[in-house]
């Protein structure tokens, strides 16, 4: 029979995230409305070590009270910025080298498990608008979509949703090169 863990989970403090080797891979949220999508990027990518998060547009900023809520601390140990125009940021994160991924519908994207992420690659993947999804702006500045495949009714998930989805899938390419 199994049995729950009783034990706590090693955990690294806030110091030790600090000094930690993360992954290089920066979320870029393109004009998110809710604090709480915002908050579950925090946590995930806290719990995956990616490197950063890049809020742009109309997506809110710690110390908002719903992020802190979802994020269950997340955002005092993830590193983040803002910049308001999504374009000019996805234009300055190929200027610095980033191979940049939007997560939407396009008539060219690869689902998550085509992805082939080198361990030397500098990643940005980029969630969109709830409603508007990612701008067409910044996904003509992409180097590829990728599209989550569904069977049901709907064609979409929430964000945060799609952002486990297809950060989970990074990681899993990506965690054997952790230091």
């Amino acid at each position: 029979m199994r049995k729950l863990k009783t034990e706590e989970i090693p955990r690294l403090s806030k110091d030790e995230i600090k000094n930690t080797t993360k992954l290089p891979v920066l979320v870029m949220l393109d004009n998110i409305r809710s604090h709480h999508n915002t908050g579950a990027f925090f946590r995930t990518a806290d719990a995956f070590r990616f490197d950063s998060i890049l809020l742009t547009g109309i997506t809110g900023t710690p110390p908002h009270r719903d992020i802190r809520k979802t994020a269950l601390g997340a955002s005092e140990t993830v590193i983040w910025h803002y910049q308001k125009d999504a374009i000019e940021a996805a234009k300055d994160l190929k200027s610095k080298g980033y191979r940049l991924y939007a997560v939407e519908i396009t008539t060219d994207s690869l689902s998550p498990d085509e992805l082939r992420i080198k361990p030397q690659d500098k990643l940005a993947l980029i969630f969109g608008n709830e409603v508007k999804g990612v701008q067409q702006g910044v996904i003509d500045l992409c180097d590829a979509c990728i599209e989550i495949p569904q069977a049901g009714t709907k064609h979409s998930l929430n964000v945060s949703v799609s952002g486990g989805i297809v950060m989970w899938e990074v990681f899993k390419q990506l965690r054997n090169h952790m230091s």
